[in-house]
């Protein structure tokens, strides 16, 4: 089974996840993507539907779907995302897409977190997918010389700007071995916006497209 369909078996199996009259968040990337192709097949599940990214609202709306907004909502029943990496203690790193701070916002408002990733994703210790770093433009310099202290490489997402009008540092050789203090110690730097583990609010169950069918962590 090629990567591509270990993403579209996960995405698959998320869609039991959703029931009868549900609020749904919706991640972004690839495997998210996935997700979305096939959210018409339970639209009259849906009760509303809201998006980590602009990305994602567009794509939604392609398929006829109406993006609430969470300050409109409250909360969520349900969030469906996927990862760059993720461990069997359910923290992950996200952020790849650049997405990471309404992606954040959008699991800590959420009852039940769900993350759908292949494979590959799935690893023993965080650290070796770079990790994106949301940051005030002013504070990138300020910022990238705490994280070489801390040993990492931080390096600019030249020519990006995430949603909320920030630039992305991804740092590059950080082993996570305690995520909760790694997550903790970043975001408390002046000028982060938010960094990209997930360990305080961590998944709830993995989903996990494997050459040989889907791996379910966690309830």
């Amino acid at each position: 089974m090629s990567q591509l369909d270990q993403k579209k078996e996960a995405a698959k199996a998320a869609l039991d996840y959703i029931l009868e009259g549900m609020t749904i968040g919706i991640g972004t990337g690839s495997t998210v993507n996935c997700l979305i192709d096939m959210l018409p097949t339970v639209r009259n599940k849906i009760g509303a539907l809201v998006s980590s990214s602009s990305e994602t609202t567009d794509r939604l709306q392609k398929l006829g779907f109406e993006v609430s907004l969470l300050n409109s909502v409250g909360t969520a029943d349900l969030y469906i995302d996927g990862a760059d990496e993720a461990t069997k203690h359910f923290h992950l790193i996200k952020g790849g897409g650049g997405a990471l701070t309404r992606e954040k916002i959008l699991a800590a408002a959420s009852r039940k977190f769900v993350c759908i990733i292949d494979e590959s994703k799935f690893v023993a210790m965080l650290g070796k997918f770079p990790l994106p770093i949301e940051v005030i433009p002013m504070a990138q310099s300020y910022i990238s010389r705490q994280l070489i202290k801390m040993r990492g490489q931080p390096i600019w997402r030249e020519g990006f700007i995430t949603d909320n009008g920030n630039h992305i540092l991804d740092v590059h050789n950080l082993a996570i071995s305690n995520p909760l203090e790694m997550e903790d110690r970043i975001n408390q730097m002046a000028g982060v916006v938010s960094v990209g583990i997930f360990a305080r609010r961590p998944a709830d169950v993995l989903l996990i497209g494997t050459p040989t069918g889907i791996k379910t962590m966690g309830s």
